[in-house]
């Protein structure tokens, strides 16, 4: 329960209410356990002088000729009117009922309720409109066989509702003033204990845009001291990502000014009047590869920004890894036969038993082409020496895995370049490849996206050219496994 509800939620506020409610809350259940408290104890004085009244009058109870009188002295009866604030009345009857003294309608206690001689009794009765306290009690006859007689003493409450008040008044008046003196204190105590974090606001405030280095978390309390750990883990992180978005601009820029300033070169060549047809036409072919190079570039620095910004939102759905793949080996067969690539493809088909998995098809269609490109760039060929890119798919339903493969015929990638040709840009040295270097990267992040492993060996180790063999290895959804756990029995590798 709230006292105060606001549309943006406040610390300050939320302590703030969570300590004043509970305390407002309790001050009228407190006041109310005071007056019944102090009801009891202004009870307890009167009730004691009713049943001494009681007894008192039990005494004049006598026996005279067998017979039962109730003889009350002028003094005596006096004394019980001379109450200001309350009026006292009573009541004696004999041992068969019948009226010795008193009021003669004054009510009787339960039929059901046993007679004990010598004990003082209480019990709340109204007589006449007024709310009455009375003490009873049954006295022994000294007569054979008779029962005892009765003697009865009432009280109204007059005095005892004001000693009460009187006790609540001292009891609560206090309480009304130091009650606004704890509310002033939580307040205080509040705007001192969140301080610190008004601090931490101001020392943020200050910092200039450029400035991400970590906060100091020794001058906040134990309390903020995670929210700032976490803060500073955001802001390594947002630094490491500035720091890389700004070499990948500056790499971008390198990369795109090459064939921009070929282009430039080869148009103003072609401009010149001493060129002959011949030149102009070699000039336009070197403005194509530009051209052709740049676009190159530019569609990986875009799958790669797409395939960043994906995340872990990207949408996935059952993939058949074979038509995916199959389908990207379709798109790169005209390069692979303009320089003369055998490119082959092993592998079960489509549709085939442990070959679906849980992904993104557009991005492992961006994967697999990525992995053709480079095997095709790479690859030396010729009509005498044709090269050789094999694609295979390998389904293990055992591991629960599928594996995708590109092997080629190629110089091979060194075991201590493993690593960087990973790096955006990176290109192995002594090729003499155009490219972007961003084909791995694409690759790498695309199988990151999936949980899926990267492996780079020899296709044919102790072989010159050893060739290159990159492995994807996806882990096969749910509903692959289930497709696949009927049919282990009958895969033959």
């Amino acid at each position: 329960m709230k006292i105060f509800q606001r549309e943006q939620r406040s610390l300050f506020g939320e302590i703030l209410d969570w300590m004043l409610t509970p305390l407002l809350l309790l001050w009228p259940i407190s006041l109310a356990l005071t007056w019944l408290v102090a009801q009891s104890i202004a009870a307890k004085p009167f009730d004691r002088a009713l049943e001494y009244n009681a007894q008192a009058l039990a005494q004049l109870v006598t026996v005279q000729s067998q017979k039962v009188n109730f003889n009350l002295p002028q003094p005596a009866r006096e004394i019980l009117r001379a109450d200001d604030s309350d009026m006292i009345y009573y009541q004696v009857l004999g041992p068969h009922g019948e009226y010795l003294g008193g009021e003669r309608d004054f009510p009787h206690p339960r039929e059901d309720e046993s007679a004990g001689t010598g004990e003082v009794r209480l019990r709340d009765e109204e007589m006449r409109g007024l709310d009455l306290r009375v003490a009873y009690t049954w006295v022994k006859v000294d007569i054979a066989g008779a029962p005892p007689a009765l003697v009865q003493v009432a009280e109204t409450r007059e005095k005892r509702s004001v000693l009460a008040t009187e006790i609540i008044k001292g009891v609560m008046l206090p309480q009304l003033v130091i009650l606004p003196i704890a509310v002033l204190l939580v307040w205080m105590a509040l705007v001192r204990g969140i301080k610190p974090l008004s601090e931490l606001e101001e020392r943020i405030r200050q910092r200039k845009p450029d400035d991400l280095s970590p906060l100091d978390d020794r001058a906040v309390p134990l309390e903020v001291a995670p929210l700032v750990s976490s803060i500073n883990d955001l802001l390594t992180r947002l630094k490491n990502s500035i720091a890389t978005q700004k070499r990948f601009l500056a790499d971008a820029a390198h990369q795109l000014k090459t064939p921009l300033a070929g282009l430039r070169m080869q148009a103003d060549l072609a401009q010149r009047e001493q060129f002959n047809a011949e030149e102009l036409k070699q000039s336009l072919k070197q403005i194509g590869r530009s051209s052709m190079r740049a676009t190159h570039t530019v569609n990986q620095l875009l799958a790669l920004a797409r395939a960043e910004a994906s995340g872990k939102t990207i949408v996935r759905q059952p993939c058949d890894l074979v038509a995916i793949t199959t389908e990207a080996m379709r798109d790169s067969l005209p390069r692979a036969m303009d320089k003369h690539i055998d490119l082959g493809y092993d592998g079960p088909e489509a549709g085939a038993p442990g070959v679906k998995l849980q992904g993104n098809p557009t991005l492992i269609k961006e994967l697999v082409r990525n992995l053709l490109d480079n095997a095709v760039n790479y690859t030396p060929s010729s009509t005498e020496h044709p090269g050789v890119v094999t694609v295979r798919v390998l389904p293990d339903p055992f591991g629960r895995v599928v594996v995708l493969q590109v092997e080629d015929s190629g110089p091979g990638i060194p075991e201590a370049e493993r690593e960087l040709v990973f790096q955006p840009f990176y290109r192995a040295l002594g090729t003499n490849v155009d490219g972007s270097g961003l084909g791995l990267p694409i690759v790498q992040e695309i199988a990151r996206q999936h949980h899926a492993e990267i492996t780079i060996e020899d296709a044919r180790p102790g072989q010159v050219p050893p060739g290159a063999k990159v492995g994807v290895r996806f882990r096969l959804g749910a509903e692959a496994e289930a497709e696949t756990a009927g049919t282990k029995n009958q895969l033959a590798w």
